[in-house]
């Protein structure tokens, strides 16, 4: 039941309970006590007016809570403000300690040592060329051109002197122009970050290296002043190609000191930093010069160069870029390089090494071999070539490993080992002079066949009994297989190992025609020997090593100890014949007019290895010509482009030197006028010293020799009478018939080298 209100429809469910008893509990006019005596009823107040001030106190209420809680939200922000804030300095502060502790002590840090270099020079001191990574020498901020340094603050580093070694607004600078590219298009770094960088730390792009960057650039910034950070700065920053420091760099782009680049060339060398290995000038002069017209607008912008110099930099630069270094005597550097362990182990500071090498003569070596095979490679089907020269004594006076070393690093001198064709047979003799033969020795040149294998010579044709010069010098190869079957396939290898060669050699029929492959460095090597009078000769190249600054030697080269490797008169008979193969064998090209020479021609099969080693006094040389992936040549043969190579630079090699003589060959004239000089010449074979000047007559000039005639060795000079049996264009064929009757008696003993060598000196 509800007071004051009419029963309302429908049916009521009961309630019960506290709540339900208090529900309907509700005053009305009735339960009121009357006043002023007016017990009339009062008419109950209408609900609108009654309910106004409710509605203006919940207002005020909303109001005031409105007011209270907005207060409320701007403490709670100020106090989780607070409590971030104190997290993420906590969080800074951790990340800086972490980063801290993974650097170097701060106050330990030292600038470090510069990258060591490996500087080769020449036997005249002067530089070859530079390993590793090259720093030119530190050069002071007042003794460069102005513009140049600042040419680095204008593309790197606007606000350099204004700021404490990070520049905020250059971060957020860069950090806008990143966003409006969608891309990384402006680094924020400064001068100093990046000093830090190249001396610290590595490239990689991590969090922790930025803020080591960061963290060194301050402590870079408290120690040192802003002149010398961009002092530094300017002689360890990576320009490419190996250079570190604008000295070095302006050595190995544009052949001068930086001291006297040009704006232009500042500006270039400024552009390089952005990335040195795309930008260098010698590899990419297109985009280095476009970078530098980009320094160039903005030194202008910065107010560095006034807009004429600008445009004059730009409109009509001189860059003389020297081009990537293609030279032949970077083969000498990678061979260097290779030994430099074996010497003095890893190299940890800056080192000079001391060569051998003639830089005049590794000049003219080089341009022999490139100038010739431009002129002839097309024709021969030849592409490539090496030549090594060097003293008798082993020193490595110029070498060349191939044709251009910018398009192929391979060094065929050294590394490359192929077939030496005929060139390998002066040790086939030589086996055959030490067990008893002589020059004069006949055996005979016709068809051989050796269980199915028939060698024959490269003419087809054959000449029935020959001495062993004839045979040498025109390189009959049956004669060269006869032989080494009869002294011994086992023993030629061990005479070739015993002159030098290292390479493992195959102790059968066909070692006789040099089918075992080898180096070209230890076959020059070998015949060495044969220019010094029969004494081993290692080839070198090292002759001292020692530091930059301490000037400390770490290693110096002791000379060896003479060690003979052949008996002196073998070396005069085999000198006697290699003499015959230029005068007139298979090398009779070779020029090199008053100087007395020997050597030996090589063709390996097919044609795929074209091979001449030659000697004198001075000099042992030996040139190869062949293709890569050993395939044939067009019939190029020892005897022809080799032999042009080889006499190019010998004569040029030998200008201005006094002619002296082989052992074994006829001395120059300076060496048989004093007494001394004539009583050992007489010892020599081949020599005239011992007849009166009076009675000496120049040779009488013969015709050509007719087809088929095969000269004798000239064991004497034509100054005495020439024994009956010499061949001659006359009667050569009647002694080779006469002589094909004989029986081929191999020499006794007693006739053997010691009895040639007296019948030269004595007569019979």
């Amino acid at each position: 039941m509800a007071w004051g209100k009419k029963k309302s429809g429908g049916r009521k469910e009961p309630t019960f309970g506290l709540g339900a008893a208090l529900s309907d509990l509700r005053l009305t006019a009735d339960d009121r006590v009357p006043g002023g005596g007016d017990d009339r009823p009062k008419k109950a107040p209408k609900r609108e007016p009654a309910e106004k001030p409710r509605q203006t106190r919940s207002s005020s209420k909303a109001r005031s809570k409105r007011r209270g809680g907005f207060g409320r939200g701007l403490k709670r922000m100020v106090y989780w403000g607070a409590v971030l804030g104190l997290w993420a300095a906590i969080l800074i502060g951790g990340a800086i300690v972490y980063v801290g502790a993974h650097l170097p002590p701060i106050q330990s840090l030292e600038i470090p040592k510069r990258p060591p270099t490996i500087q080769i020079v020449g036997m005249d001191g002067t530089v070859l060329t530079t390993r590793g990574e090259q720093a030119g020498d530190n050069v002071a901020l007042k003794d460069l051109p102005p513009y140049l340094p600042k040419a680095f603050i204008a593309i790197e580093d606007r606000r350099f002197y204004s700021h404490w070694g990070v520049d905020p607004i250059g971060i957020a600078r860069a950090a806008a122009a990143n966003l409006m590219h969608r891309g990384v298009s402006q680094g924020g770094s400064t001068l100093t970050q990046q000093l830090a960088k190249n001396l610290f730390l590595t490239q990689e792009r991590t969090m922790q290296r930025k803020l080591q960057e960061v963290e060194l650039a301050f402590w870079l910034e408290r120690k040192h002043s802003k002149n010398q950070i961009l002092e530094l700065y300017l002689n360890r920053v990576y320009f490419g190609s190996g250079a570190y420091g604008v000295e070095a760099a302006a050595q190995k782009y544009f052949g001068k000191s930086a001291k006297n680049v040009t704006i232009a060339e500042a500006a270039m060398l400024a552009g390089l930093v952005k990335s040195p290995s795309r930008l260098a000038p010698n590899r990419n002069p297109e985009g280095a010069e476009a970078r530098a017209k980009v320094v160039l607008a903005a030194m202008q912008d910065a107010e560095f160069i006034t807009a004429a110099q600008a445009k004059g930099s730009a409109g009509a630069p001189q860059y003389n870029v020297k081009p990537v270094g293609a030279g032949t005597v970077n083969y000498v550097a990678d061979w260097i390089g290779e030994v430099l362990d074996d010497l003095v182990g890893q190299v940890d500071e800056s080192i000079v090494v001391e060569t051998t090498i003639d830089p005049k003569l590794q000049s003219f070596a080089e341009g022999a071999i490139i100038d010739e095979l431009a002129a002839k490679s097309v024709k021969f089907n030849v592409t490539q070539g090496a030549l090594v020269a060097m003293t008798p004594q082993g020193a490595v006076r110029a070498m060349v490993g191939g044709r251009n070393y910018a398009d192929s690093q391979f060094n065929r001198a050294v590394t490359a080992k192929r077939q030496p064709g005929s060139s390998f047979k002066p040790f086939v003799y030589l086996t055959a002079i030490e067990s008893g033969m002589t020059p004069e020795t006949i055996r005979q040149d016709a068809p051989i066949d050796i269980k199915g294998w028939k060698p024959e010579n490269y003419t087809h044709e054959y000449f029935g009994s020959v001495t062993l010069t004839q045979a040498l010098s025109m390189s009959l190869n049956t004669v060269a297989v006869r032989l080494g079957l009869e002294v011994g396939p086992a023993s030629v290898v061990r005479t070739a190992h015993r002159m030098g060669i290292s390479s493992k050699l195959e102790a059968n029929a066909s070692i006789a025609l040099g089918t075992s492959e080898v180096s070209m460095m230890e076959l020059v090597g070998a015949y060495a020997p044969f220019a010094n009078g029969g004494y081993a000769a290692t080839p070198y190249v090292v002759t001292r090593i020692r530091t930059v600054e301490g000037k400390k030697v770490l290693y110096a080269r002791r000379n060896d100890a003479p060690s003979a490797v052949i008996d002196a008169r073998a070396v005069a008979a085999m000198n006697t014949m290699m003499q015959q193969t230029i005068l007139s064998g298979s090398a009779k090209k070779a020029e090199l007019p008053g100087w007395f020479a020997a050597g030996k021609t090589g063709t390996s099969q097919d044609f795929r290895d074209a091979w001449f080693i030659g000697y004198t006094s001075q000099l042992v040389t030996g040139v190869w010509l062949g293709n890569d992936d050993n395939s044939p040549t067009r019939k190029a043969t020892g005897g022809g482009l080799p032999v042009d190579i080889w006499s190019r630079f010998m004569k040029v090699a030998h200008q201005g030197l006094q002619p002296e003589p082989v052992p074994g060959l006829a001395p120059s004239s300076a060496f048989s006028t004093n007494p001394i000089g004539q009583a050992l010449s007489s010892l020599l074979p081949g020599t005239n010293s011992m007849v009166p000047q009076q009675q000496q007559q120049p040779p009488q000039r013969e015709l050509p020799p007719e087809r088929g005639y095969v000269p004798s060795a000239p064991v004497y000079n034509g100054y005495r009478a020439q024994p009956n049996d010499v061949p001659t264009q006359a009667n050569y064929p009647a002694q080779q018939r006469q002589r094909a009757q004989q029986q081929n008696v191999r020499p006794e003993a007693a006739s053997g080298i010691d009895g040639w060598l007296s019948e030269r000196l004595f007569g019979r």
